[in-house]
Order: structure tokens, then C-alpha cells, then sequence
């Protein structure tokens, strides 16, 4: 392996952060699934309701 200096690996690290572009996608994919996932437990579990008439 090849010695990187700290300042190079820092420069590296800084141009591959602004090269990656599925962060926000991700982002977006859980924040939908989670709220999907709370909307089918409300929806199955307001079935489950009793009305005491």
C-alpha cells in the first residue's frame, strides 16, 4: 500500500463527498417507506376499533 499524506486524503475525502449523489435518494426512499409503513398499521388497526353502542 501506498503512504497517502493527510492533506491528500482529506482532498480526496472532500471530492467524493460532492460526487455522491444517492444520499438524498435514500433520504426520500425511507421518509416514504416509513410513512407507509405507519399509514397500513393505522389503516389495519383502525379495523380492530369497537363500537360500544
Amino acid at each position: 500500500m501506498e503512504h497517502h499524506p493527510a492533506a491528500a486524503w482529506f482532498g480526496q475525502a472532500a471530492v467524493a463527498a460532492q460526487q455522491q449523489g444517492a444520499g438524498n435518494l435514500l433520504r426520500v426512499v425511507l421518509i416514504v417507506m416509513i410513512l407507509g409503513c405507519v399509514l397500513t398499521a393505522w389503516f389495519l388497526l383502525r379495523g380492530y376499533k369497537r363500537k360500544d353502542d
